[in-house]
């Protein structure tokens, strides 16, 4: 196909599509670019505040700046929220805020009246913190219970309670689990953190629900419990599935696959996923290591040229990190991907969970000590270790145009790509 037709193809699409509204936890890539550009595969618009808006490491967000942009913002599709960013200014803030329970909750009034203003739906997420940063759970509970209680009263379509890196010993599996037992049938509860407004991208714009079989590269080990979750990786896999409108099958037909490479021989799984290629559509969710994808897999489907074939791919976080956002890139594939969009997009993701995650970011690491990587010096030597690993090919063939560090570190970075 030409790239004039691709683009006509993002044109057309694009004159059917609606304009989404997300408000992310706070400013990284991984949170506010990912899940807009997730959100527009289909060849919609999605409206996002600027990261100036939102919390970074340092500073929350100011919730009446950010309230004021809501209240800019069009009326006529659903509203997807993390409500941290309102309570609290951020997911980082979460941990540490002095706000009480009820003047957080005062910060989330804008939110709470959207729904009833413009007779859209609301999908929210909220967290509870991890060990050993939380300095006040108790607050952080209070806040919890009562979006569940806005929840059963309809003030939201959807919420989802999710927990944020649960190391063992942490508190927060088992205040989940208890207010699972009592939370209605609105309200989904499961590790998670970064990767939930995609999740809530796709059950905003993709409701029915589809079937999606997973298949891992490891099944026995897949059984065991995985880190930052405190859960199994099957288990994981399931609430990231019904959190982005999958159902998971084991029998019979499916519309997904997702193959999980949870460890185990690489070049056997990259030859797997090429098998599986053949039977319909697949991602895949590399979770063997946490913010590291494994280069060998990755060469290999590079090499067979099925990574530009895939619904959708992720490496760059924790599992559940990586579970939710290939689940929810998938199911928006599914429903019909504009297809300039959809090839970026892979290339985005393979540039970021691959490039980045697995080679640029430990050879930063090494030329430039962390504490001056906020510097100009820092921000070059980051695009001239990049710019060795373009051009990148997936289905069209993408250079390197920019790439900075957005937080003044190196856990992350952003960029951009060009295609040619």
């Amino acid at each position: 196909m030409t790239r004039r037709v691709l683009s006509l193809c993002a044109a057309l699409l694009a004159v059917h599509a609606g304009a989404q509204t997300l408000v992310p936890l706070d400013s990284r890539p991984a949170t506010r670019v990912l899940p807009a550009l997730i959100a527009e595969v289909g060849g919609g618009t999605v409206q996002v505040p600027g990261a100036d808006l939102l919390g970074n490491a340092q500073r929350g967000a100011d919730p009446a700046a950010l309230a004021a942009w809501l209240g800019a913002q069009p009326t006529n599709e659903p509203l997807v929220v993390a409500l941290d960013a309102f309570a609290y200014g951020g997911l980082v803030q979460s941990r540490t805020s002095p706000l009480s329970a009820e003047e957080a909750l005062a910060r989330l009034e804008p939110v709470r009246a959207w729904g009833g203003r413009t007779g859209q739906p609301v999908y929210a997420f909220i967290t509870l913190p991890r060990e050993p940063d939380a300095t006040n759970r108790e607050r952080n509970l209070a806040v919890v219970r009562q979006t569940v209680e806005w929840a059963r009263q309809g003030v939201f379509k959807e919420l989802h309670v999710t927990w944020d890196d649960a190391l063992p010993g942490s508190p927060a599996p088992a205040e989940g689990a208890a207010l699972a037992q009592e939370a209605p049938a609105n309200v989904l509860v499961y590790p998670g953190a970064d990767e939930v407004l995609a999740m809530l991208a796709a059950r905003a714009l993709a409701p029915t629900e589809k079937t999606v079989r997973v298949e891992y590269s490891d099944p026995a080990k897949a059984r065991q419990v995985i880190r930052y979750e405190g859960i199994p990786l099957t288990q994981s896999a399931e609430n990231h599935a019904r959190a982005s409108s999958f159902r998971v099958v084991t029998e019979g037909p499916a519309d997904l696959t997702l193959y999980v490479y949870n460890g185990g021989d690489p070049r056997q799984a990259a030859v797997r996923v090429s098998s599986l290629l053949r039977r319909g559509p697949v991602a895949v969710a590399d979770v063997a290591q946490v913010n590291l994808g494994n280069t060998r897999l990755w060469s290999d489907l590079a090499t067979l040229r099925q990574h530009a074939n895939l619904r959708s791919l992720a490496a760059w976080g924790t599992p559940g990190n990586n579970l939710g956002t290939a689940l929810a890139h998938a199911r928006l594939a599914l429903e019909g991907a504009d297809p300039v969009r959809q090839d970026a997009l892979l290339a985005r993701e393979f540039a970021n969970d691959v490039i980045y995650s697995a080679e640029v970011r430990a050879a930063l690491r090494q030329a430039i000590p962390e504490a001056e990587l906020n510097t100009p010096a820092g921000q070059a030597k980051l695009l001239e270790l990049a710019r060795d690993y373009f051009p990148l090919r997936v289905g069209l063939t993408y250079t390197l145009d920019d790439a900075t560090l957005p937080w003044g570190r190196s856990f992350e970075w952003d960029f951009d790509l060009k295609p040619r």
